[in-house]
């Protein structure tokens, strides 16, 4: 579905990215883990075209998207919740929800979508007419992605969804995003959670100065010698 090949990417003259390559096949949830600063979001911000293209190939469904614009990747079925939120915190709930399916191809699906979402997230049914900006943290993260979710994605990126989170609320995010998967969305999940995102992944890449060095099936990764000591502090 997705094929990163080879990627590499510079913000000016520092080197982020070094040959990165990656897959997610549909119907799965595959995560990208690693320390702050590794590239993880990079890969992200490269398949949206949220940043200049650097070298290497990325596909999706069989077509190249270089030279796309991010519009015309989301149009695609390729939409990303960004890290930190970034919600319109001015704006409702519904009115947040209603800027996901600004694309003229998701407006005919604009309820069914909205019906889905509060289904996911009852507090969102519950706070539709609440402004985004006075909800707690875990409230605007479980937004974005319901924004996310409007835009009828094929493959969702998730970057970070529970970073900042309490405990309580990051278990609810884990568990969310299993079920969005099993309603049929395929997710591509970047995360410092090893533990929570491995154990929900179907497989994952460990990144490290912006290289993979390791990859596998989640229960495969958590039982790894190398992933217990960086990561887990085992």
């Amino acid at each position: 579905m997705l094929e990163i090949s080879r990627l590499q990417f510079a913000y000016g003259d520092l080197q982020v990215l070094w040959g990165v390559d990656l897959s997610v096949q549909q119907g799965e949830i595959v995560t990208v883990v690693g320390a702050n600063g590794a590239g993880k979001s990079t890969i992200l911000r490269n398949c949206s075209r949220l940043v200049k293209a650097g070298t290497g190939a990325i596909t999706f469904q069989g077509e190249d998207l270089a030279g796309l614009q991010s519009h015309e990747v989301v149009a695609r079925g390729l939409v990303q919740v960004p890290e930190a939120r970034r919600i319109f915190p001015e704006m409702t709930v519904v009115e947040n929800l209603r800027m996901g399916s600004y694309l003229p191809a998701t407006r005919p699906d604009r309820q069914r979508n909205m019906d889905r979402v509060f289904s996911l997230f009852p507090r969102l049914g519950e706070r539709r007419k609440q402004l985004g900006g006075t909800m707690s943290g875990g409230e605007q993260q479980m937004l974005a992605i319901g924004r996310g979710l409007m835009a009828n994605p094929k493959l969702l990126l998730l970057d970070e969804p529970s970073l900042g989170l309490s405990p309580l609320f990051v278990k609810n995010i884990f568990e969310i995003i299993k079920q969005i998967n099993a309603q049929g969305t395929t997710i591509l999940l970047v995360e410092q959670n090893v533990y929570q995102s491995l154990h929900i992944s179907h497989r994952a890449y460990v990144l490290e100065t912006g290289r993979v060095v390791l990859s596998g099936t989640g229960p495969e990764l958590l039982e790894n010698a190398h992933v217990k000591k960086a990561f887990l502090g085992i």
